[in-house]
Parts: structure tokens; C-alpha cells; sequence
């Protein structure tokens, strides 16, 4: 379905945290500071959004084309699992948006608020998600199904859940909705329905396909920064809401691995299960977000997109470090997830 060496690149972070920056974050900084320094402005810019929305398309039917149905169909037999991953990514972190922007709205820009709520209705991530869960030695084949279903069901679960939490602020229409389904779900049931004569060829060709992959995602934070920039909407983004919004994403963050590791733990379930429930129930997916955001946001998607983008890289520089420290130990001697010590470490 997916190889989980394609998807390995974070797990190199554990060893090299502090050291080194990863080279797709540095990519997503260097990306910020183009739009910055030279934003789409006219003609340039609607060459830029349409490059974007054929690479959102492009990304879909590539992610269609991965999933083998046979294997998805298969990892229902799991769904007490799936259901514990699809509450923590479409009830409780809704929750923790709510509760997070109603305190710290005041330290916030309105559209950093809406960005933050926005992020806590977005699906889990499949990529990450699967290292991370491999390095720990958790269940990787629930891990992959889990995020499979996360992304699948947030196509009609996001869009729902953000009309609703945010309201006017979101242009959800039958015009929105076709877009979505243009956009995203229809380019991925035209990579399910040929399946049987891409897999093959995207097997062989992985390192070039996720360079696309990532590559369309450089292209929609591109093309979203640079309208912010040209309404001047960076202004109002000053080093100190920074501060107070990477401060109220962790607290997020932490939250989340502490409340899915405890409700895994009291559900009996087994260590390789609860690994997978506390990374996939925690982590959000940028891939999935960010086209997401272009269409329900349209030219205010800059501010929006940024509190997701902040804690994508922290979902991903604190679960590598949990990761890491998981897969040092002994699977019999392993503490259960979520575990006093090591959240309160790994968040810290």
C-alpha cells in the first residue's frame, strides 16, 4: 500500500534533533521567505494558483493510486482502533480548538485563531504516522489504515466541521464542495480505478514521485503566502503572536498524546496498538490541509495555513523524539504510551 521506507524521512530526526533542520522544513522555510521577498502579484500569481491546483490534483490521484483497496478493506476487521484515531481527529482536538482559541484569542490575530481551529478539524497524516509508528514498533498495517481512513473521511468531515467551528470566515458552498470533489476526490478515485497500471510504475519511480509530492506542497504555501503578502495581512503577524501561537499548538500537541495514550491504555489495548492510536491520533497532515485550506479559504489562505504548518513541524520533532526513545527499549519492558514521564518530556 505504502512503503514505509518512501515515508521514513522523519526518523532520522531523533538522532539529529538540535543538530540539524530537516531539509523539507528547511524547504518550507525557504518557500515562506520567496513569497516573502518575491510575492505572485497579477498574472504572475494566477499562473502560480493554477500550477497549484493542478499539483493538488496530481498529489491526489498519486495518493489513490498508492492505496490498495484490498488492504484498506482489510484493516476494517481493526475498527475499535480506527474508531479511537477518528474521535481524537474529528472530536477531541475540535474540542481542544475551541477551548485553545477562546483562551489565548486575545494574544491571537482573528485569522491565526481561525488558523488554529482550522488545523484541529484537518485528517490525520499517513506518512509520518507510519514511520513514526514503525520506529516504535508499533502496528504499521493499522497505522497505514488509519491514516488512509482519516484522509478519506476528512474530505467530507473537514470541510462540515469548519463551516460549523468557524463559520463566515469559510466559503462553503455547493461551489466549494464541487471544488473539493474536483480537487481532491476525484483525482483520487481516478488513481484507485487505475491502480492496476500506475502501482507498478510508482513503485519503480518513488524518490521522484515523493519530490513531487513535496513539491506541490511548496507550491500551495507559494502561492497562499504571497496573497497574504500582497494584502499586507504579514503585518499583523508580529514575533510575539508567533510566540503565543506555537506556545498554544503544543499545548495542543500535548493534550492530544496525553489523551489518546491514556484512553489506548485504559481500552486494554495491546502495545503495538496503543503506539499506533497515540501517532495517529495526534498528528495532522499537512498534505491534506493545505490543498483543503486553498479551496475553503480562497486569497485569506496565507494566515490560516500558518498555525498548521507550525505544528506539523513540532508534531514531528516531539513524536520522533517519543519514537526514539519507544524503540530503545525492550517490547515487553515498554511503558504503555502516554506514560507520565515521557509526555511530559517529549512535550516539554
Amino acid at each position: 500500500m505504502i512503503d514505509v521506507r518512501w515515508t521514513s524521512w522523519p526518523l532520522s530526526w531523533p538522532g539529529r534533533l538540535g543538530r540539524a533542520v530537516d531539509p523539507y522544513v528547511a524547504a518550507l522555510l525557504g518557500t515562506v521567505a520567496v513569497a516573502a521577498l518575491l510575492p505572485a502579484s497579477g498574472p504572475a500569481a494566477t499562473a502560480a494558483g493554477t500550477a497549484a491546483d493542478i499539483a493538488i490534483g496530481l498529489l491526489f490521484f498519486l495518493y489513490g493510486s498508492r492505496l490498495s483497496t484490498r488492504e484498506a478493506l482489510h484493516g476494517l476487521r481493526q475498527w475499535r482502533l480506527h474508531l479511537v484515531v477518528g474521535a481524537s481527529t474529528f472530536v477531541l482536538f475540535p474540542l481542544l480548538g475551541l477551548a485553545a482559541t477562546g483562551l489565548a484569542r486575545f494574544l491571537l490575530t482573528d485569522r491565526l485563531a481561525t488558523g488554529l481551529l482550522f488545523l484541529c478539524v484537518v485528517p490525520s497524516t499517513v506518512q509520518s504516522s507510519v514511520a513514526l509508528t514503525s520506529t516504535a514498533r508499533g502496528n504499521v498495517p493499522a497505522a497505514i489504515c488509519a491514516g488512509t481512513y482519516s484522509s478519506l473521511f476528512g474530505m467530507i468531515a473537514t470541510p462540515l466541521l469548519a463551516a460549523w467551528l468557524i463559520g463566515s470566515d469559510v466559503r462553503f458552498s455547493a461551489d466549494e464542495l464541487l471544488a473539493i470533489a474536483t480537487q481532491l476526490l476525484l483525482p483520487f478515485l481516478a488513481g484507485q480505478a487505475l491502480r492496476r497500471w500506475t502501482a507498478s510504475f510508482i513503485g519503480r519511480h518513488k524518490k521522484v514521485l515523493g519530490l513531487l509530492d513535496r513539491g506541490s506542497i511548496l507550491l500551495v504555501v507559494y502561492t497562499a503566502f504571497s496573497r497574504g503578502m500582497t494584502e499586507g495581512i504579514w503585518h499583523q503577524v508580529t514575533p510575539a503572536r508567533l510566540g503565543a501561537l506555537l506556545g498554544v499548538a503544543a499545548a495542543v500537541l500535548g493534550l492530544a498524546l496525553t489523551t489518546t495514550s491514556l484512553t489506548a491504555r485504559r481500552l486494554r489495548f495491546s502495545r503495538a496498538d496503543r503506539v499506533t492510536i497515540v501517532f495517529c491520533g495526534s498528528n495532522k497532515s499537512l498534505a491534506t490541509g493545505l490543498p483543503m485550506a486553498a479551496v475553503l479559504f480562497g486569497d485569506a489562505a496565507g494566515p490560516v495555513i500558518l498555525p498548521l504548518m507550525l505544528f506539523h513541524q513540532l508534531q514531528l520533532m516531539v513524536c520522533a523524539v517519543i519514537a526514539g526513545r519507544w524503540s530503545r527499549r525492550p517490547p515487553e519492558a515498554a511503558p504503555a504510551p502516554g506514560g507520565p514521564v515521557q509526555v511530559t518530556e517529549a512535550t516539554g
